[in-house]
């Protein structure tokens, strides 16, 4: 095992040199996700932003694993607004909060790609997502909110 930082000066510069000049670039679906999210953010100053604060897929305990099938859980908050999510092999299944008629979408950054009604409880269901970045929207009388971009699958 070497040192850190290495003893060599030359052979470290010739490192960081090759890593500033990486010709293979940044992936065009990236690219394509960074500007849509970026756009997003001056059209609908209306919606309030709700920040990811759980995802079951990032709270198991070390050293145990989930099985392929398993339904993945996350819960989106902002400004006393609640939506929480679970992700399957089925779609997406999930609850608004305050409860509310209303419509929910996911996107991608491609445009929507699933749309549903929102019932007075608060619940409502979507396809399967695809892979890549999501952005779920909820609309109801009482508020407009979009999630923080997440990949669900």
């Amino acid at each position: 095992m070497e040192p850190w930082p290495p003893v060599d000066d030359d052979r470290l510069t010739a490192e960081l040199v090759a890593a500033l000049w990486d010709s293979a670039g940044v992936p065009e679906d990236h690219l394509a996700a960074a500007r849509a999210a970026f756009a997003e953010r001056t059209t609908d100053t209306e919606l309030v932003l709700a920040e990811l604060t759980f995802d079951s897929a990032l709270a198991e305990p070390a050293g145990l694993t989930r099985s392929s099938g398993s339904a993945r859980s996350l819960c989106f908050r902002g400004d006393g607004i609640v939506l929480e999510i679970e992700v399957s092999d089925a779609g997406i299944v999930g609850q608004c909060s305050p409860a509310g008629r209303g419509r929910v979408s996911a996107r991608t950054v491609s445009g929507i790609y699933d749309e549903a009604t929102v019932d007075a409880v608060g619940l409502f269901s979507l396809g399967v997502p695809p892979t890549g970045p999501v952005q779920l929207r909820a609309y109801s009388g009482e508020y407009a909110v979009a999630t923080d971009w997440v990949c669900l699958r």
